[in-house]
């Protein structure tokens, strides 16, 4: 404030002279607005690989600074690395898609409040000769079934991302463990989604992926969808707000006003014109 207690108007000086003097007041305005965006005006944002293969912050995040002038510097990386990241205060929001690990982790005080964001789903895809014969299935928990009675190739994420909890939820639904065959049948990549299906697509194997990474995937090969549209195959994602009472570090006032924008209409509408191949991939639903 003291640039604006050094400058004072002299109603004695010549109108041109006030003009100038305004002038450099709407200047020092400009500059000191400027500085409060450059100087910490920025959030960390832990955050999915699904997000970032699917190349929704690349066009979320220019819409994103234009209308709150914040940067986001995103980490991507699979959910439960994501929420281990926003644990030990390397985050200032979380972006993810595992509910469940979401509210546990606002419920044990690392994040203010969860907010539903938007959804997709998931999907099944493998190779176009179905040796499983999943596409046939009459539900998902038929499907897992008929992948281990076969012991066809599964190639799972394995690294406590959202996209594994969720394989893990259908192993589990169709009362079959699979870890006994890793290695065998069922290949644990340790990876991402993109490594996850570049694997999949390579050795034809099943991959449990979601939808919007599956439309991006440019290495598709012989694969093709061939289990969707269950219930049980529905993909939320969430944002949580870090606290500041377990993260004192936390850039509250910005992280705030980040989620303000991204359920407001204009944040809801960009998230839902974002198309690839002519598809749209996320489908906002926040919470009010």
């Amino acid at each position: 404030m003291t640039a604006w207690r050094a400058i004072r108007l002299d109603m004695s000086l010549p109108v041109s002279s006030i003009r100038l003097v305004a002038g450099g007041l709407a200047l020092v305005t400009t500059l000191l607005m400027s500085d409060a965006v450059a100087n910490g005006e920025s959030i960390l944002l832990q955050s999915t690989t699904s997000t970032r293969n699917s190349g929704l912050y690349d066009h979320l995040l220019p819409k994103l600074k234009a209308a709150t002038g914040l940067n986001a510097n995103v980490v991507a990386v699979g959910t439960g690395q994501a929420i281990r990241n926003a644990r030990n205060c390397d985050a200032d929001l979380l972006l993810v898609h595992a509910k469940s690990a979401e509210e546990k982790f606002v419920a044990d005080g690392y994040g203010v409040e969860r907010l539903d964001l938007m959804y997709n789903d998931f999907v099944i895809v493998g190779p176009a000769d179905d040796p499983a014969e999943i596409s046939a299935a009459a539900d998902v928990k038929q499907a897992m079934r008929a992948i281990h009675s076969t012991q066809s190739l599964f190639a799972s994420r394995g690294d406590d991302s959202g996209t594994h909890k969720k394989e893990l939820a259908l192993w589990e639904h169709a009362g079959v463990d699979p870890g006994p065959a890793s290695g065998r049948w069922y290949l644990e990549t340790g990876s991402g989604m993109g490594a996850t299906l570049n694997i999949g697509t390579g050795k034809g194997a099943y991959v449990l992926t979601d939808r919007a990474t599956w439309i991006a995937f440019q290495n598709k090969g012989n694969s093709r969808v061939l289990l969707e549209g269950s219930d049980m195959l529905f993909n939320q994602y969430g944002v949580i707000l870090v606290s500041q009472n377990k993260c004192p570090n936390v850039n509250t006032s910005s992280g705030q006003r980040v989620i303000d924008w991204l359920v407001s209409d204009d944040g809801q509408q960009a998230i839902a014109s974002f198309k690839q191949q002519g598809k749209q991939l996320f489908f906002p639903n926040a919470q009010r």
